[in-house]
């Protein structure tokens, strides 16, 4: 097994303060304060949204995503980033130049990269369910054509490590980064949706017209990141005239949000967070109880040192679950919170070079690497 680790800087995230969280976090206060509101849904996001970092072109429109094509190559082995489905865009996969998954991929030699581009819930959305993200996620595969590389950002991860359980033969490598799976590991993010009486998420779907709208929780959540912490997801000074420009960016995909339909967000509160069905094998997938021992293709865990809502304790334990030969089971722990994952410049400087290697190399060089 490869690890690596870093030295713990700067406080631990405050998991209420995570942007990731807000689903949770607006049901804890509604239990906790009896705040209630109107019903209301927002539509999609118009075309004017925060435009992307990287150059790309739409590969497939479906229901639940845009498949976004950020091919520079038609040859070599193709790479999907699994995007999280939490409230916020895409963008968070390819956020600006050095805080960008997409970019490191690219130029650590991926040439075939590919992102999910969740779209917002719409009413007749509000009926859709995990298996209807797992049923397009694998139209995209077929697509981009199997076998892909899975990289599974936050709750991108558990769907990511779902459908590589479901259907083994089409993923050859799978990155699983601050991904929540065996909510059985204390966390901040596994209390919270412990605590929460059932009917409370009921309740926040309904005042949502079926769906749980992003703006009412922006609206809700009164805890806006400050300059600091955006500081430290971005891991960057932010003082100059560059950093000006990065803190007005995260403003705006901060208020970006994205709708989540009801059924879907349900299914994960209870299926996923509360029962933990993935970690303990119950969990159906298109019809099928999923085994992550069927899992045997290498595997890339990155975990965040700081990280309050999927701590590395957690991020790391997903190993034990898999049927991944521990020799080919590279981790890495990163001095980061949350967000600075997939959006700080020091990860992106460090760790992302070594993930872009890590999926390059042949079998033999990562055997030999962990030997």
């Amino acid at each position: 097994m490869v690890e690596k680790s870093g030295k713990r800087q700067g406080g631990p995230e405050h998991a209420p303060g995570d942007p990731l969280l807000w689903p949770f976090a607006a049901a804890r206060l509604a239990m906790d304060a009896c705040l209630w509101w109107v019903d209301r849904s927002s539509p999609e996001p118009a075309a004017g949204t925060l435009p992307w970092t990287t150059p790309n072109s739409v590969a497939l429109e479906l229901t639940t995503m845009r498949l976004r094509d950020y091919t520079r190559k038609q040859s070599g082995q193709p790479a999907l980033v699994c995007a999280p489905y939490a409230l916020h865009r895409a963008l968070i996969a390819d956020f600006a130049p050095g805080h960008s998954v997409v970019q490191s991929l690219q130029e650590g030699g991926i040439d075939r990269v590919y992102l999910t581009d969740w779209r917002s819930a719409t009413p007749d959305m509000r009926h859709l369910t995990i298996d209807s993200y797992l049923g397009d996620l694998n139209v995209a595969i077929d697509e981009i054509g199997a076998p892909v590389d899975l990289v599974g950002l936050c709750q991108g991860g558990w769907l990511s490590l779902l459908y590589a359980a479901r259907f083994p033969a089409k993923v050859r490598r799978l990155v699983l980064v601050g991904a929540p799976v065996d909510l059985s590991i204390d966390s901040a993010l596994s209390r919270l949706v412990r605590n929460a009486p059932e009917a409370v998420y009921d309740q926040l779907v309904a005042r949502g017209g079926g769906n749980v709208s992003g703006e009412e929780m922006l609206r809700f959540w009164s805890k806006t990141p400050s300059h600091d912490d955006i500081a430290v997801a971005l891991q960057k000074d932010l003082s100059d005239e560059e950093g000006a420009a990065l803190l007005a960016r995260f403003d705006r995909w901060n208020t970006e949000t994205l709708d989540l339909p009801g059924a879907y967000y349900l299914e994960i509160v209870n299926r996923i967070f509360r029962d933990n069905r993935i970690a303990s094998g119950r969990f159906v997938a298109l019809g099928r109880e999923v085994d992550l021992k069927a899992i045997k293709a290498p595997v890339f865990l990155l975990a965040g040192l700081d990280d309050d809502v999927v701590p590395a304790t957690q991020a790391l334990a997903t190993a034990a679950l898999l049927g991944t030969p521990p020799a080919f089971i590279a981790v890495a722990s990163e001095p980061s919170n949350h967000l600075g994952l997939f959006m700080g410049a020091r990860t992106h400087a460090h760790v992302w070079p070594r993930i872009a290697e890590w999926l390059r190399d042949d079998l033999s060089s990562v055997l030999a690497r962990s030997a």
